[in-house]
């Protein structure tokens, strides 16, 4: 949702509803879980590897390293950290 709300925020991405209320949907429509982001996280991200640039990668990267789970991506520059990887297409 960072992503989202920030691209939001600058016009880069049209919505049909503001960002807080496509997250109260989104939850529940499909029983999602937020993760919030954390001190390690952050920390995490901040000493990943450089192959990512984008800073949103970055943070979804760390997070899921951190807390063990799988990346669900169709972006290659993935597989260059050791993270699980759900490659969509």
């Amino acid at each position: 949702m960072w992503e989202v709300a920030v691209k939001h925020a600058l016009h880069k991405l049209p919505l049909p509803a503001s960002p807080p209320a496509l997250v109260d949907v989104s939850v529940r429509r499909f029983a999602l879980k937020l993760l919030p982001i954390s001190v390690d996280h952050a920390l995490a991200a901040a000493n990943l590897p450089g192959h990512h640039k984008d800073p949103f990668d970055r943070m979804l990267i760390a997070q899921a390293v951190v807390e063990d789970l799988t990346f669900a991506t169709a972006d290659g520059r993935i597989r260059m950290y050791e993270v699980a990887r759900l490659w969509a297409t």
